[in-house]
């Protein structure tokens, strides 16, 4: 039995001291200077993607942190069956047959970031005090390195200190257990939990008694579930990677693949060569939907690649939601709606058809900035097709008006009858490994009552009822003073939420923050009174417990779930799994008395899996199907079987949603954040931007010609970046993201870009959307001050 507190024990085999990496030739220093905004270069973008670069900066990247051969060990099992699943995005693996490179060049950063040779351990934090720590970029935060053992900043302390695993959990439960109720404590968690690790976090949350379970869905595809699971039932995407190569158009809104998904390029490849077409709707014109150089075959090396988008229609910021309606209409107004489905699968079309035909088309074109001819030739497109795919990400969610846009993308799916057939149906791209995966397994604050009586049946607990905090909720509860302890698993809060000056004074508040990571971020010197830094081991790494080498699961974005086994030897013998931290923190915070077995499920990661198997849907016999080579795909009543038994009335339903127009003061621009080609979600592998001609740093906002002549503004110019939040009757709040250099930019007239976290600070914290309450960072109004 492992003592309390005790690191795991790691009984390496003949191979695994083979694999073990050695240090010759390797790069193991990181960057001593942080960003300087002077270097920054800008040229044209790129009008293609991938090709002959992405193969080059993936290797480079691997052998700058991992050195050759451990670039090449890491690579080779990365995605594949018998390896690890990406740490980066959640589009899904083929079945059947894996190419030997089954990767994107994002995904190689991510694998090179987790297994780099650098590392962060006590000397380190002795070196530098957190005020000096807390100067730094999340750049060169990140480039530091991995965390070797758990650290503490104690109250009144200037340095990170090593603790003992058994001391920093009886710390954290002696926070814990001194709370007045349980809702002072905020447990947050990242999308690359797995899903045993997830399972056995809410399990603990719920049986501490809370509900306060935010997670980076809150701030990014919460309005794609709201919006599905009121229209089809299910808060998940109707389609498979299959159908990609079935469909005969495919519509792909406010997403940008090349850079935040880039192997969904092969399946838009595939889907070209059988035929199909492909819209894709988006501010911005990005390279990866213009043409594809596929690295996995030679036209894709040395010839022209691929073009993709048939059509590309450059909306205006939030004009998505008038697109579909206007689609809408024109479908009705040719007789194309497939009745046969709308008649006997759906409700609410009178409704919708009454409210929709009213349309206003003064206001489509003001809200989309296309021309009408286009708009239509949209339409005609949808009706020609038999089979059509609707994909998009955040560039939809992050709006005031995202849950109703999502309904109409829903609305125009239904009335074409393109749920439940091959080839066709709805499809929110996610943006993180296994985000969706920790939601299944009950990472909510707002879990079904199925749900939660399944949990105490099974357990003998108490779950409590009551709503717990989303993400904003829990940064009004800190601000405050409802919340005193904040708990994170993975992931980087401070800097991927909004209005950064408010969220980190919130967190300056707590009693005690506590960050299971592997590596140094922006959430670890923006602190509480008292802070915890609890390392962990990666997706990439070997994870044995008393039973032998564990495995862990995860969702893709397409509802498969399947294996993931690291392979490398941790980057040190003090790290623990997230599913040891839990339980270890469990049995503190709960006693030995508590009725969860979690010394078993630390020692046997199958027994957590029996235990999700009789409390999730769709979960049974979990152990076994988990070890078929390709996993198994989660039920979907109606991608399945065009059964929409999660509705009130068991049918699809059409809505009518009133049209929202994104109206902008004159000399004022319309911004949305977004990431750099170098970096995922809030990890920033590097200062270039490749596709859009942006090298060595982060401090741009990108503007049209035009707009650039309207506001007198010169490109190269510097400016501050000021957000007005009208937050009263009587006036407008105003936040300020300095000094950032103008790139004129071919984007939508109106709209301007920039990246997050570093224009994060503008978005104001109660600019949330309808029913989701996902913060709108896709719609910010500024104007660019000269500096």
């Amino acid at each position: 039995m492992l003592a309390r507190g005790a690191p795991a024990v790691h009984h390496e085999s003949a191979r695994a001291v083979a694999r073990r990496p050695h240090n010759r030739g390797m790069d193991r220093n990181p960057p001593r200077q942080d960003i300087d905004e002077s270097q920054l270069d800008v040229s044209e973008p790129k009008r293609w993607a991938a090709g002959i670069p992405g193969v080059a900066v993936s290797l480079r990247r691997g052998v700058e942190q991992m050195g050759v051969a451990r670039t090449a060990t890491t690579l080779r099992l990365l995605n594949q069956r018998e390896g690890f699943d990406c740490p980066g995005c959640a589009w899904p693996e083929p079945q059947g047959h894996r190419k030997l490179a089954e990767f994107c060049e994002n995904g190689a950063k991510a694998v090179a970031e987790e297994a780099t040779r650098r590392r962060v351990g006590p000397d380190f934090f002795a070196a530098h005090p957190i005020a000096e720590l807390a100067d730094k970029t999340d750049y060169w935060l990140g480039q530091q390195g991995r965390i070797t053992e758990p650290v503490v900043l104690r109250e009144g302390s200037t340095h990170y200190e090593p603790i003992e695993w058994h001391e920093a959990f009886a710390l954290v439960a002696s926070h814990l257990n001194g709370l007045a109720s349980p809702d002072e404590a905020v447990f947050y968690t990242s999308g690359r939990t797995s899903n045993e690790a997830a399972f056995l976090y809410q399990l603990l949350v719920r049986s501490f008694g809370t509900n306060n379970l935010p997670d980076c869905s809150n701030m990014c595809h919460e309005s794609s579930g709201a919006a599905l699971s009121e229209t089809t039932g299910i808060g998940k995407g109707s389609v498979s990677i299959d159908d990609f190569a079935r469909a005969d158009l495919i519509v792909v809104v406010g997403q940008n693949p090349g850079t935040n998904h880039p192997r969904m390029l092969s399946a838009l490849e595939e889907a070209k060569r059988g035929g199909a077409k492909i819209v894709a709707v988006n501010p911005l014109p990005e390279a990866g939907l213009l043409r594809f150089k596929n690295p996995q075959n030679a036209r894709g090396l040395v010839g022209a690649g691929t073009k993709l988008a048939d059509e590309f229609l450059q909306i205006r910021l939030g004009g998505d939601q008038a697109l579909f309606q206007a689609a809408g209409n024109l479908l009705l107004s040719w007789d194309a709606a497939d009745t046969g489905f709308v008649e006997g699968f759906t409700e609410g079309f009178a409704e919708y058809a009454e409210h929709v035909r009213r349309l206003d088309w003064d206001s489509v074109d003001a809200a989309t900035g296309l021309p009408r001819a286009q708009v239509e030739l949209f339409a005609r497109m949808l009706a020609d097709s038999e089979r059509t795919i609707f994909c998009w990400a955040m560039g939809l969610t992050q709006h005031k008006h995202s849950v109703p846009t999502i309904r109409e993308i829903a609305n125009v799916a239904l009335l074409r009858g393109m749920i439940g057939k091959p080839g066709a149906g709805l499809c929110p791209v996610r943006g993180h490994s296994n985000v969706q995966g920790d939601r299944t397994m009950g990472i909510w604050e707002k879990m079904p009552e199925k749900f939660l009586s399944a949990l105490e049946t099974e357990f003998g607990i108490d779950v409590p009822r009551e709503h717990g905090f989303d993400t904003v909720a829990s940064i009004r509860a800190m601000r405050d003073g409802a919340a005193r302890v904040f708990f994170a698993v993975g992931g980087n809060f401070v800097a991927a939420t909004p209005d950064t000056a408010v969220t980190e004074a919130a967190m300056r508040k707590l009693d005690l923050t506590v960050q299971v990571s592997t590596k140094l971020n922006r959430s670890h010197v923006v602190h509480g009174r008292t802070a915890l830094i609890l390392p962990t081991l990666g997706r990439t790494e070997s994870d044995l417990q008393h039973t032998g080498e564990q495995f862990v699961t995860v969702e893709d974005s397409m509802s498969v779930v399947h294996r993931s086994r690291g392979r490398l030897v941790p980057a040190s013998d003090r790290l623990l799994s997230e599913v040891s931290i839990v339980c270890r923190l469990a049995r503190a915070v709960l006693g030995p008395a508590h009725p969860v077995p979690w010394e078993e499920f630390e020692k046997d990661y199958d027994l957590v899996r029996e235990r999700i198997a009789r409390v999730v849907p769709g979960c049974d016999d979990y152990n076994a199907r988990v070890r078929l080579p390709d996993g198994f795909v989660l039920p979907h009543a109606p991608r399945d079987a065009r059964e929409f038994t999660g509705t009130r009335s068991g049918k699809a339903h059409f809505t009518a949603n009133d049209l929202t127009v994104l109206r902008v003061p004159a000399g004022r621009l319309l911004l949305q954040t977004m990431r750099s080609h170098d970096q995922y979600n809030t990890t920033i592998y590097g200062l270039d931007d490749r596709y859009r001609g942006v090298k060595d740093g982060r401090r741009v906002v990108f503007v049209s010609p035009e707009d650039l002549d309207a506001l007198d503004l010169l490109d190269g110019q510097h400016v501050d970046l000021v957000s007005e939040w009208p937050d009263d009757p009587t006036g407008v709040t105003e936040r300020r993201a300095e000094r950032f250099r103008v790139v004129s930019y071919p984007t939508a007239k109106g709209c301007a870009a920039a990246y997050f976290p570093e224009a994060n600070s503008l978005v104001p914290l109660d600019s949330t959307a309808t029913v989701s309450g996902t913060p709108t960072s896709k719609s910010i109004v500024v104007r660019l001050e000269k500096v």
